[in-house]
């Protein structure tokens, strides 16, 4: 037994090592248990890193928000940068689109439609806007925007005619037959210049429709995606009469200093998507749901948990409470974009009561020449100019919300103008808190979500931002840029285009398949790509 013992010992180290290792044992313990300290301490700072407002946050200068954000030495530019020819004098065809949707749905579906027509050399027909399904508003192209400006603007871009033109059959005149086609969503460029080219030049003309989404956003070619913001910055103006009500809005707006606009999307439509009812009266519950089921495909929807995740508008109390929280005193003007408020004056209250100085076109403008067209296009039209030229754009539901995504990416054209954009997912938690009583901190947690964001300036897009929301960097530019791919394009750009339009046409031919003529003699200012 000894023996064996001695064996253990000396293979396994024995008593002797033992000992040793029981001597050592309170060292190591202590060891690990300064280790572990280290740890929860490390863990206690993180947590306070990310549930205590910092110091930058606490201390930000709300009165910098007025202003607009760095641009970073970046201007807007959307002029081509390499050879741009102009169109061919005959084209493919002609290109009838129809858009469907609200007011910047269709804006979207106008610059697919040039960038369609560019790349399939084909004659487009102004634009039709389906204005009767969606707003039951039958003002059309011509009486949104100014169809004389949009067809002047592109000229170097493609052919324009307001409408199809007749051809002599039989001896008797009519007008040219459509094939009609409905495209796929998010088309790629191959499929506009092979199928689509295909069935026009066999036809002569095609009809797209429905043309919403009809082409990925997403093109590798800069220039084309150039030709969109030239479309949608500079082509589509709004009708004088509309540029005049809110040019009169804003100016009133501005007499007593900074405004802000709020584009409140707490309408029908939006949370009867969003499926976030909870809030809601029993018989307002019963209109949304009846609403959701002839509009909306079948889904299983928790209003909890669709909140934790950002897809529940803020109500209107909600974006009170997030302006008060980032400083904004009640003197603040703000200007509502915002169609009818689902659960009216119930919700607004609150809203009032911390805010008093609300304006909508109705209450600000003259409404009485926007006439029966307030709730229509003309009153979106309208909406839209003011949030461009507001100090501030706060969207509180950015996604599905063309306006809200659409008007993001023009003031940011617009010289990187403050826009505000509230993370629904971060707040959902801290005003889930609040209901419950658990206030503390309340607007410091706010704040810490509202002041970790950027307010308007150059960024990149990332997926799923849109082009629309975003046009950086294509559609701007540095003056001494480090990368050739960034310079602005020389100040002479209108002249090269026009002379380079001129040699083609010679002696101011018309293209063949042109029967609008075209004023080629339109100003600088007119056709200017820059801001």
């Amino acid at each position: 037994m000894r023996r064996g013992g001695g064996v253990w010992s000396r293979r396994n180290g024995g008593p002797r090592q033992l000992r040793q290792g029981l001597r050592g044992m309170p060292r190591r313990l202590s060891i690990s248990i300064a280790v572990i300290v280290l740890i929860i301490c490390f863990l206690s700072l993180l947590s306070l890193r990310f549930t205590r407002p910092s110091s930058s946050a606490q201390n930000y200068d709300t009165n910098k928000l007025w202003e607009p954000a760095d641009s970073d030495g970046w201007r807007s530019s959307s002029a081509p940068r390499s050879y741009w020819p102009p169109p061919p004098n005959e084209s493919n065809g002609y290109l009838r689109v129809r858009c469907n949707g609200g007011l910047n749905q269709q804006r979207s579906a106008i610059c697919n439609a040039v960038v369609a027509a560019r790349i399939m050399n084909a004659t487009l027909v102004l634009p039709e806007l389906d204005t009767n399904s969606f707003w039951h508003d039958e003002s059309g192209f011509a009486g949104i925007y100014d169809a004389e400006h949009f067809i002047g603007s592109l000229r170097y871009d493609i052919h324009i005619v307001q409408s199809l033109p007749d051809i002599s059959v039989n001896g008797k005149r009519k007008k040219i037959r459509s094939f009609q086609i409905r495209p796929p969503r998010d088309a790629p460029l191959s499929w506009y210049t092979t199928i689509a080219l295909k069935k026009m030049r066999e036809h002569g003309s095609v009809y797209l429709t429905p043309f919403s989404h009809r082409l990925a956003e997403e093109i590798d070619d800069p220039e084309l995606q150039r030709l969109r913001c030239r479309v949608n910055y500079h082509a589509l103006r709004f009708k004088p009469h509309i540029m005049k009500i809110s040019s009169e809005i804003v100016n009133r707006m501005r007499s007593e200093g900074h405004f802000m606009s709020i584009h409140l999307r707490f309408e029908m439509d939006m949370i009867a998507f969003a499926g976030c009812l909870d809030i809601f009266t029993p018989e307002e519950q019963k209109i949304l749901i009846k609403y959701r089921k002839k509009n909306f495909a079948k889904k299983e929807l928790v209003y909890r948990e669709r909140r934790l995740i950002g897809k529940c508008p803020l109500t209107p109390e909600e974006v009170g409470l997030v302006l008060q929280a980032m400083g904004f005193n009640n003197s603040a003007r703000i200007y509502l974009a915002a169609g009818e408020l689902f659960g009216g004056e119930r919700f607004i209250k609150p809203f009032r009561a911390m805010f008093p100085h609300l304006e909508n076109h109705s209450t600000v403008g003259p409404s009485e020449k926007l006439e029966g067209n307030a709730r229509g296009l003309v009153g979106s039209a309208v909406d839209y100019m003011v949030s461009l030229l507001s100090d501030i754009f706060i969207p509180t539901y950015d996604g599905p919300s063309n306006f809200a995504n659409n008007l993001m990416g023009h003031r940011l054209y617009y010289g990187f103008r403050t826009t505000i954009q509230p993370n629904r997912k971060a707040l959902a938690p801290i005003f889930m808190d609040r209901e419950k009583g658990r206030a503390d901190g309340f607007e410091g947690r706010i704040r810490q979500v509202m002041f970790n964001s950027k307010f308007g300036g150059p960024h990149k897009r990332v997926h799923p931002e849109s082009f629309y929301t975003n046009s950086w960097p294509e559609c701007f530019c540095l003056m001494a840029p480090a990368n050739p791919a960034d310079k602005c394009p020389p100040h002479n750009i209108l002249e090269i285009l026009h002379g380079q339009l001129q040699s083609q046409r010679g002696n101011d031919s018309e293209p063949a398949m042109m029967s609008y003529r075209r004023d080629s003699s339109a100003s600088q200012e007119e056709v200017q790509y820059g801001s």
